[in-house]
């Protein structure tokens, strides 16, 4: 839902200026890997757990896991911005991506289920 809104935020705003591209540019690939991981660090942010009910900001973690920095990153953000067609592109990969990880973990799909059928059984056999 992010996504979306965000692509449609951009399209809108469009403009023709193409920014130079960074000598450190950071590839089309690793990008739609950062921008995957900080939609869900974005989301575990929000999370409480038992332990702790303190929002932590994982996007430093984010930025530590590809070894690049926030200037780098916000510089190669801001030259894909001015290719809002390969942009979009990029955005729509990380949302597919989003939604198959949605998916995965569900706890309704069939393999989850299974799984949790396999715990109550577990659960309810006679032991020693």
């Amino acid at each position: 839902m992010q996504i979306v809104i965000l692509l449609a935020v951009l399209v809108s705003c469009t403009s023709r200026t193409i920014y130079k591209k960074p000598d450190d540019l950071i590839s089309k690939k690793k990008m739609i890997d950062i921008w995957t991981d900080i939609y869900i660090a974005g989301a575990a942010k929000n999370v409480e757990t038992k332990t702790t009910k303190q929002k932590i900001n994982y996007l430093p973690l984010v930025f530590e896991k590809y070894g690049i920095d926030s200037v780098r990153f916000s510089e190669s953000n801001l030259y894909y911005t001015s290719k809002i067609d390969d942009y979009e592109k990029m955005l729509q990969k990380v949302n597919d991506r989003l939604k198959e990880m949605k998916t995965m973990y569900d706890p309704d799909t069939p393999l989850d289920s299974i799984i949790r059928e396999n715990r109550k059984q577990y659960d309810t056999e006679e032991r020693y």
